[in-house]
């Protein structure tokens, strides 16, 4: 009898039969701090995302570093964030990496979206070409669009291009999340305002349960923005935690 599909939701197929029963995953259950409230979940229902570590946003010579923003706030997600994948993944829970990568020919951004990047239309906005080294701005397989070589990658992961705030829309995110029996969906990378905020509301919207991890996640933006962010998704959307916290119940569970 052959599996058919991923180990998380396959059936069991031969020539004469097919089992649509998908096999039960074990309960990996923590329960660990948070705001608003504390919380118990199973990983064997949840995964991580991480986004937009990637050269054009957290990285000298890129994009944001070109038009005169500080990156090093955006560098502060590696630590913590390299701390936590092992561990998730020794748990078995997917690692996500939502990077910005647009198509070449740029066909399926509209003018609202091409003019944040490019305000006065005449400058280097998405797709053009960085002094110095000529990485295309957050382009699919360019450096610009590529994780930072400082963060722990490994090849099981999964990747997804995204080409707006949100990795949700216009991409292959929440198939992907489905197909996997994803139900909670853990939170890292930057801007914790913008496209990290922006993805997350969409993974609520969706049916999603989101947490927020507030140490594996930064912004280039003024601290106010990320003030901001914190309160809205525990007022609105989901939750907030600190990554240690969920490492010790992790630990606390395997000891």
């Amino acid at each position: 009898m052959r599996e058919l599909g991923h180990e998380r939701n396959s059936w069991r197929v031969t020539k004469e039969h097919v089992d649509l029963r998908r096999s039960a995953q074990p309960e990996r259950v923590i329960t660990f701090g948070a705001e608003p409230q504390r919380l118990t979940l199973n990983l064997a229902k949840a995964a991580v995302l991480v986004i937009d570590m990637q050269n054009d946003f957290c990285s000298p010579a890129g994009w944001l570093d070109y038009i005169g923003v500080d990156v090093t706030p955006a560098r502060g997600p590696i630590e913590p964030v390299n701390r936590l994948l092992p561990a998730l993944r020794d748990a078995n829970v997917p690692v996500v990496w939502v990077n910005w990568g647009n198509r070449p020919d740029k066909m399926n951004l509209s003018p609202s979206v091409l003019h944040v990047y490019d305000p006065a239309g005449d400058d280097v906005g998405i797709g053009g070409k960085l002094p110095g080294h000529g990485s295309q701005v957050l382009q699919k397989d360019s450096w610009s669009a590529a994780t930072i070589p400082e963060m722990d990658v490994a090849s099981s992961d999964i990747q997804v291009d995204k080409y707006r705030m949100s990795g949700f829309w216009d991409t292959p995110l929440d198939s992907i999340l489905r197909n996997l029996n994803v139900e909670t969906l853990f939170f890292a990378g930057v801007n914790v305002d913008q496209c990290v905020m922006a993805t997350l509301q969409d993974a609520v919207c969706l049916g999603y349960d989101a947490i927020l991890l507030s140490d594996c996640c930064a912004t280039t933006s003024p601290d106010f923005c990320a003030e901001a962010t914190l309160y809205n998704v525990k007022q609105c959307y989901g939750f907030v935690a600190a990554s240690s916290d969920v490492l010790s119940a992790m630990h606390a569970v395997t000891s």
